[in-house]
């Protein structure tokens, strides 16, 4: 299962946090934004490493922004506050100006995580929520998808988000489930997952199958996508996007648009002339992903599926 990993009141120590300064650079006065800002940790860092900058940071967890305004007090008017998902965030910021860069830490906090009332984790008894903002209640819920959700879709969800060698059969389990019994809690879920690989499911097993249901809840890829184009359009020449993903569907995800944006010609191989844009859009600045080292992940065990990459706008 993905996670950030936090220290204020029980968000995360900032993963990776020298080397987003590193690649952030930032500097002067520069408006920068932190689109999954979580308990403040990142902001923080950045915020000391240049004493002029402002950031925008922005998270859809009432729960985090509220320990984010704590954290992040000190630094006063520097820091503009908004509730909402990192890929609508800019409908609200009213731009007076571009972004000098922008960072996402993708994934679930430990917050989250150790939180029983969220229901991200399979801990017995945990009711199948996942929302990242459970005020949202437009938003189906994990229980409720398993409920509704055609048998089709619900295999797609298994497999294309949790990779599940088993999906349809799974998808089928959940289906004559659920014709007597509905889905409420996690207990529920693993006992089809049991049923379905006709053993006890392992521990990583079950992550998946609870990663699968909380990118569906979320719309966790489609929000990414959509935010990765949305920052890269409102960056200035030169700023750049870092993104610490957390799981490999995330990560080719970043990985395949920061190499497309770096192409001179995106054009069909069959076009005998170019015909698009003719010069890249910027240029990736980390060759292949970055990695906590290994003193990290001793202090910090759940930084240990973290990947970054960087972009730089042309």
């Amino acid at each position: 299962m993905s996670e950030r990993t936090e220290s204020p009141a029980g968000f995360h120590d900032p993963v990776l946090a020298r080397e987003v300064v590193e690649l952030m650079a930032p500097t002067g006065n520069g408006l920068y934004l932190d689109g999954t800002v979580g308990g403040g940790g990142h902001t923080a860092i950045l915020m000391d490493a240049c004493s002029s900058c402002r950031i925008i940071a922005v998270d859809r967890d009432p729960d985090a922004l509220e320990v984010a305004r704590a954290t992040l007090a000190q630094y006063g008017s520097r820091v503009r506050f908004i509730r909402a998902r990192f890929d609508e965030a800019l409908r609200s910021a009213d731009l007076a100006e571009p972004l000098a860069g922008v960072l996402l830490d993708l994934g679930v906090s430990s917050h989250q995580l150790d939180s029983d009332g969220r229901g991200f984790a399979f801990r017995s008894g945990v009711a199948l929520d996942m929302r990242m903002n459970a005020a949202q209640t437009d938003l189906p819920n994990a229980a409720q998808i398993l409920n509704s959700e055609p048998e089709e879709a619900l295999a797609r969800i298994f497999h294309e988000y949790g990779e599940q060698p088993h999906s349809r059969r799974l998808a089928r389990a959940v289906v004559e489930r659920r014709s007597a019994t509905p889905f409420r809690t996690s207990d529920d879920l693993v006992a089809v997952l049991y049923r379905t690989l006709r053993r006890a499911p392992k521990a990583n097993e079950k992550a998946r199958i609870f990663q699968a249901l909380r990118i569906a809840v979320n719309e966790e890829l489609a929000s990414l996508e959509r935010g990765l184009t949305v920052f890269r359009e409102a960056l200035a020449p030169n700023a750049r996007i870092v993104v610490i993903s957390y799981h490999s569907l995330e990560d080719r995800l970043v990985k395949n648009a920061f190499r497309e944006w770096s192409r001179s010609c995106v054009c069909p191989p069959e076009m005998p002339v170019c015909t698009c844009r003719g010069a890249p859009l910027g240029s990736v600045l980390t060759r292949k992903a970055v990695r906590p080292g290994d003193v990290e992940v001793r202090r910090n065990p759940r930084a240990r599926s973290a990947r970054l990459r960087a972009w730089s706008k042309g």
